[in-house]
């Protein structure tokens, strides 16, 4: 087998909510594949230095400012050269019963888990156009891109978002030689599931419907990640990865 499929030697990718948890595991993973990891957030993004070491730079962008965020990409292109991979990965949750959800947690969660994905991506591939070179975009979607969840409303309805979003811009730019495809993590040990992993109830529920036994490590998305972004994934187009321990299979 030839393991140069499997490798990001001199390749540079940035990736987006990097500070902690999945986009920790994502930029270390991608780190040992060989990138030069340029890793965004909008807090501290020291631990994740630490872990990954020389092969990473920081970037700090609220990626809920749109304007900043695209200026922050275009800033990250100037001076670490061509990027060959985005990494879609930032993303908030809200959670409250369908019928309190509020209107501006809605706009909150739709603002970083799908406008960003989708100006980010945009700029990122139009840019890549021009220059006439290949790139791949690899966003994070969720089992929530194909159940529904308990109140989740916004976070699932943006999860399906990216995975329709990752279909069409499948369609439009594999020709043109940018892949896009996705990961649905199932449940990641992060911020997002401390809720959940803190319920006895809900945690105990959880476990014992994964197949796997456990609850998902953030190295487990960095490897699948790796993989959707290294050679070896090339004739991969708009397909949703789920990464899951089996929840699926259920």
């Amino acid at each position: 087998m030839d393991l140069s499929a499997f490798s990001l030697e001199g390749r540079t990718v940035l990736v987006t909510g990097a500070n902690t948890g999945t986009g920790q595991g994502i930029c270390v993973a991608a780190a040992k594949a060989g990138a030069t990891v340029l890793g965004v957030g909008r807090s501290s993004l020291d631990e994740t230095a630490t872990l990954v070491g020389d092969a990473f730079h920081p970037i700090t962008c609220d990626l809920a400012d749109h304007a900043s965020a695209l200026a922050m990409l275009g800033q990250a292109e100037r001076r670490h050269g061509p990027l060959f991979g985005l990494v879609n990965n930032a993303g908030i949750i809200r959670r409250a019963d369908s019928v309190d959800h509020s209107e501006s947690d809605w706009d909150d969660v739709m603002d970083i888990n799908l406008k960003a994905v989708f100006l980010l991506s945009q700029a990122f591939a139009r840019t890549a156009i021009a220059e006439g070179r290949t790139a791949k975009i690899v966003n994070i979607a969720s089992l929530l891109s194909f159940q529904g969840g308990i109140r989740v409303a916004a976070y699932t309805a943006s999860k399906h978002g990216v995975a329709g979003l990752t279909k069409v811009m499948a369609n439009e730019w594999a020709a043109k030689g940018i892949n896009v495809n996705a990961i649905a993590p199932g449940y990641v040990e992060s911020n997002n599931t401390e809720a959940l992993r803190a319920d006895p109830d809900r945690s105990t529920a959880i476990l014992a419907r994964i197949p796997a036994g456990r609850w998902g490590r953030p190295a487990d998305i960095g490897a699948a990640t790796v993989f959707l972004l290294a050679p070896a994934s090339d004739y991969m187009h708009g397909t949703i990865v789920p990464v899951d321990g089996g929840w699926l299979a259920r």
